[in-house]
């Protein structure tokens, strides 16, 4: 029994494991039909997000994609960027030449509210990868939208692995708290991959080179780019490879059965600076606060590499 393809926005920050999220959804039509992909500031400044964002849907060769810019800072704080992991572009690595596809005019707020009043109620999955400016924002701008949206996938937090951009949170939540509370408050079915499932999917040779054998450009870029920030990830954590977080997104709306998690309350922390951003979990049950998301813990990451080198190989 086929089903159509599930709807959905893409909200990303491109980063080149975001950018590796793009390819496999692209790639697989006949599971996701991508409404629109929306840029908004967080590896590095929204001017780079949107560029490398159109860049990456030309390296797919779908430049008929629509592409918008949103928010260009976080709701509440300055905006905190990661050129230390990303490079100076957000996609360092290769050189790629400038897009020529067009930016939308359209605001990526205006365009996720007027998709969500359009569309049928609960057909359209939103898949933020970066900071959850743009989706807060619309929430707060048009609240009718928010029983309206079907799911919120999103790669974010973490609990056991704690966090990689201070002691206690991970960068996506990190640079914008404000709307990850907002968000995670929403009421909205959410489904979070933390790094407790990111950093089980880590790249080795092996896998890389499996890219690098498709003999494609998209598979040739894959290689580079986990060449580039696996060296900074090695470096810091020690392991074989680098994770690659943001494709575990696009993965779970593929095929749900290569993770595992557990339905919990995750509440964001915005008031203190030493734990700011934190997404504290409820993993093990010990409070009576009601759960608000599916927080995924486990993966099959030979099946996850196999699934995203078989998909990138179709492009």
């Amino acid at each position: 029994m086929t089903h159509p393809p599930r709807k959905i926005i893409i909200d990303t920050d491109p980063g080149q494991d975001d950018a590796v999220a793009i390819l496999l959804a692209l790639a697989s039509p006949e599971d996701l039909e991508v409404l629109g992909i929306c840029a908004v500031a967080g590896n590095v400044p929204l001017p780079l997000t949107e560029r490398n964002t159109r860049i990456v849907c030309e390296l797919a060769g779908k430049p008929d994609v629509r592409v918008f810019a949103g928010c260009d800072r976080p709701l509440e704080r300055p905006l905190v960027t990661a050129e230390h992991v990303h490079g100076k572009t957000g996609l360092d690595g290769p050189q790629l030449a400038d897009p020529t596809m067009p930016l939308q005019d359209q605001h990526a707020v205006d365009f996720i509210i007027e998709t969500l009043r359009r569309e049928p109620a609960h057909t359209v999955t939103l898949c933020p990868l970066g900071p959850l400016t743009n989706i807060a924002t619309a929430m707060q701008r048009a609240p009718d939208i928010i029983p309206r949206i079907g799911q919120i996938v999103l790669m974010g937090g973490a609990y056991f692995e704690v966090g990689n951009i201070t002691p206690a949170a991970e960068f996506n939540i990190y640079v914008d708290p404000h709307a990850a509370d907002i968000v995670f408050k929403s009421g909205v079915s959410l489904v979070v991959l933390p790094l407790d499932v990111t950093h089980k999917a880590l790249t080795n040779r092996a896998r890389i080179e499996a890219f690098r054998a498709l003999g494609t450009e998209p598979g040739r870029m894959v290689a580079e780019w986990t060449d580039f920030f696996e060296r900074f990830d090695m470096a810091k954590y020690g392991s074989e490879g680098a994770p690659l977080h943001d494709p575990c997104v696009i993965a779970y709306l593929i095929d749900p059965s290569l993770f595992e998690g557990r339905h919990i309350n995750v509440e964001i922390e915005v008031q203190s600076e030493l734990t700011m951003g934190m997404t504290v979990a409820d993993w093990w049950g010990v409070t009576d606060r009601p759960a608000n998301a599916l927080f995924i813990g486990g993966i099959d990451a030979d099946r996850f590499f196999a699934l995203l080198t078989d998909r990138i190989g179709r492009l």
